[in-house]
């Protein structure tokens, strides 16, 4: 769809809404998988098919004028109604035929999912599996997914959870690491040790660790990563110690349990849906095979 001063183009528009709900224009291209340029001059396109000035620019920052702040009002109202459409359609369709896509974290992509993955190649070979491994939460309200893997129930209306079964997560380390650090016996003992861990919070992590008189801080953290992958490969060519869960920790064979004798942390695993999409055939196969594969 072309712009015109009476018939806008929604990409341009999408581009609007997108910048102001992300704060900047590079946290936008982002989201939406464009350059940094490229997302201004759809803005700036929409402001000229318009004929009107969306935004000023105060210092480094852009702030929507009056009229700016009106128009994303209504953009929100056709996102929503767009969203609508899509969801609806979504749950109406009966095929067992399609894609789906699952969001998790990278570790439980690489390690916990794939006898899942070929399961449905077998029972299902029309369906189209995408599998998001990413680390932050995907918003299935907005049809970033259809099914999310997440280890918190979910707050938000509209949306279905199933608990699962827990697992649960040990320290890992290498055997020749564990030598090396003198086979730690106690938890005062661990706690002198280095650990990989996350690039923003590692807090509670280190509360879980406190309850079970572990005293980690934030010195114990001198390598971190986003990536879970990246972060047990460290873990696996004897790096630095790690916590895992055991799903993945039983299959990596380099590895073992640093004191056995500290109680795990229990880790919850919920499926989550939106009801609406509960509906759909395709989406409730796989949700229930991922039922089943979590239980």
């Amino acid at each position: 769809m072309n712009g015109s001063p009476g018939n806008p183009d929604w990409n341009q528009m999408r581009a609007l809404l997108t910048t102001v709900e992300a704060g900047s224009l590079s946290a936008a291209a982002k989201r939406l998988g464009l350059t940094q340029p490229t997302l201004g001059r759809q803005v700036a396109a929409l402001e000229e098919s318009l004929g009107l000035a969306i935004f000023e620019r105060v210092g480094r920052n852009l702030v929507l004028t009056e009229a700016g702040q009106r128009l994303v009002a209504d953009l929100r109202e056709m996102g929503a109604a767009a969203e609508r459409v899509t969801l609806s359609a979504a749950a109406q369709s009966q095929s067992v035929e399609g894609v789906v896509r699952i969001t998790t974290a990278d570790i439980y992509a690489g390690h916990v999912l794939p006898p899942l993955l070929e399961k449905i190649r077998r029972e299902a070979p029309a369906i189209t599996v995408q599998v998001l491994a990413v680390g932050q939460i995907s918003d299935l309200l907005r049809r970033e997914a259809d099914i999310a893997i997440r280890h918190v129930r979910p707050d938000q209306d509209g949306l279905i959870a199933r608990r699962c079964k827990d697992t649960a997560a040990y320290v890992y380390g290498t055997p020749a690491l564990i030598e090396r650090l003198g086979r730690p016996q106690t938890a005062a003992e661990l706690a002198r040790h280095d650990f990989v861990g996350a690039l923003e919070n590692n807090d509670d992590f280190i509360a879980e660790m406190q309850k079970r008189g572990v005293p980690l801080g934030p010195d114990n953290f001198r390598l971190a990563t986003q990536s879970g992958m990246t972060a047990w490969e460290w873990v696996r060519k004897g790096m630095c110690l790690g916590a895992m869960v055991e799903a993945v920790a039983r299959q990596t064979p380099e590895v073992e349990i640093v004191v056995p004798s500290i109680e795990p942390i229990p880790v919850p695993v919920w499926l989550v849906t939106h009801r609406e999409l509960h509906t759909s055939r395709r989406i409730r196969l796989v949700f229930d095979m991922l039922v089943e594969h979590f239980s």
